[in-house]
């Protein structure tokens, strides 16, 4: 299938690793030119090269801290003078999981604020950089990255997802109108550097070994494994392309079957 997507210029936020860098790797086969953003330059850098080399399109790595206002205006100003457009826009700079993974006894109100103020906000704010030009032109896309545990009551921080989740269906119908449509998805267990860490903090919990975890979470998979984080990338591929204009304000998990809850 052609997605429409050559010459298009994406924003993805966190794309200098994980999924964000999947994203951003597929984004550029479909003949996309991608800033990546993250706080650390290095890894941005690195990033960018690796995928310039392997797809020959134009990445272009921008230091962004998306808990500043500032900080995001200047990077879509500069994504603007660089390119002279801004088509896509994938919103995924958030800490894997959240912080706030405790009993209330033992967790903190700075740390959850910090988690509602990355996520919620962070998306807010990078969604509202980038709609004058979206709405200028007449499309867009945004697509958040979102998570199971807004679908679940395990982990406190779970609910800057639903906050997400919300923020995204109230932008998908201001911005409908203007041709621009607005997406999130629920990723699973996805085999990334920080599932490592969620693998070896759970298994200390559990006394169960790393391994141990990660297999109990590919038994209660109905596909039997966890996912990889090209596969993100082929939803939001598709999400941001012409060919899903009629998708907006939805919330699809992609999870492997992990999700035993019926959205309707």
């Amino acid at each position: 299938m052609d997605l429409e997507l050559e010459g298009r210029v994406a924003i993805v936020t966190g794309g200098g690793m994980g999924i964000g860098k999947d994203v951003a790797r597929f984004l550029a086969q479909e003949g996309c030119n991608v800033v990546i953003c993250s706080r650390t330059l290095s890894v941005l850098q690195a990033t960018a090269a690796e995928i310039a080399e392997e797809t020959g399109r134009d990445i272009l790595p921008l230091v962004c801290d998306t808990n500043d206002m500032e900080s995001v205006n200047n990077m879509v100003a500069n994504t603007m003078e660089h390119f002279g457009r801004v088509d896509i826009l994938v919103n995924g700079a958030a800490a894997p999981s959240g912080v706030v993974r405790n009993d209330i006894e033992h967790a903190g109100d700075d740390e959850l604020l910090g988690d509602l103020n990355t996520k919620v906000i962070g998306y807010f704010r990078c969604a509202k950089a980038v709609t004058p030009h979206m709405k200028a032109q007449g499309f867009g896309r945004i697509i958040n990255i979102g998570g199971l545990t807004g679908r679940g009551s395990k982990v406190i921080s779970g609910m800057r997802n639903l906050a997400v989740v919300h923020m995204t269906k109230s932008l998908s119908d201001q911005l409908g109108p203007h041709g621009v449509t607005v997406n999130i998805i629920h990723p699973g267990v996805v085999d990334t550097p920080h599932i490592q860490e969620l693998y070896e903090r759970e298994g200390e919990k559990q006394g169960k070994t790393p391994a141990q975890v990660e297999q109990g979470y590919i038994d209660a998979t109905p596909i039997r494994r966890t996912l990889q984080p090209i596969e993100m990338g082929w939803l939001i591929g598709f999400l941001a392309s012409p060919k899903a204009g009629a998708v907006t304000g939805e919330s699809i998990g992609i999870d492997g079957g992990l999700t035993r809850g019926i959205f309707i």
